[in-house]
């Protein structure tokens, strides 16, 4: 956690929310960025295999911010979450750089799996309203995810817009499509007793 990485996330809420007036405003109101801090903190604990604490304290940010990050999720420079109340993400997700999340999204399990159990998303992917991605799935690059969208099992290509439930893949290297999101890997190929 460096002041560096804490710096990019107050830059990513003045670039990525109108309301947001003020560095100060910033610092002092905007709840979703505590939580990304504290789980910058807490991240750092749970990498150094300290028991508790880092839980402790992401229960702390969840109850102050609304938004749940476990611990153990990885999460990369410039990170965005607007709104937050609800967001969930879990333990094995990952998240790269630059990326925009809204309120309700949940990167979750599916109680199926066993190491890699959370989603994983490329750099400069944007995440809408209640969006639910669930398993060990990969979101590639430049990828937007519109409001209310389900995307279970199934991989996102880079360069793409996906909305629905299931979600379809609307808009591909900027041409608009309508097709089917490709299959990940049967569950088994995940299930890694």
């Amino acid at each position: 956690m460096g002041f560096e990485t804490i710096i990019g996330d107050i830059k990513a809420v003045k670039a990525n929310d109108p309301a947001a007036k003020s560095y100060f405003e910033i610092i002092l109101c905007h709840a979703p960025l505590h939580a990304i801090i504290v789980h910058r903190f807490s991240h750092k604990l749970y990498s150094w295999g300290i028991p508790v604490l880092p839980r402790f304290v992401s229960n702390f940010a969840r109850f102050w911010s609304g938004v749940d990050i476990h611990p153990g999720a990885k999460i990369g420079k410039n990170f965005f979450i607007d709104h937050g109340s609800g967001t969930v993400i879990g333990e094995t997700s990952e998240i790269g750089n630059n990326c925009v999340m809204f309120q309700g999204v949940t990167l979750g399990g599916t109680g199926k799996h066993k190491i890699k159990r959370h989603p994983t998303l490329g750099n400069n992917v944007f995440v809408g309203v209640n969006a639910t991605l669930l398993g060990p799935i990969m979101v590639g690059d430049n990828v937007k995810i519109g409001a209310n969208t389900f995307v279970i099992m199934h991989d996102i290509p880079k360069n793409c817009t996906v909305v629905g439930g299931p979600g379809k893949i609307v808009k591909e290297d900027g041409k608009k499509v309508s097709k089917e999101l490709p299959k990940t890997k049967t569950s088994e190929d995940f299930n890694e007793n």
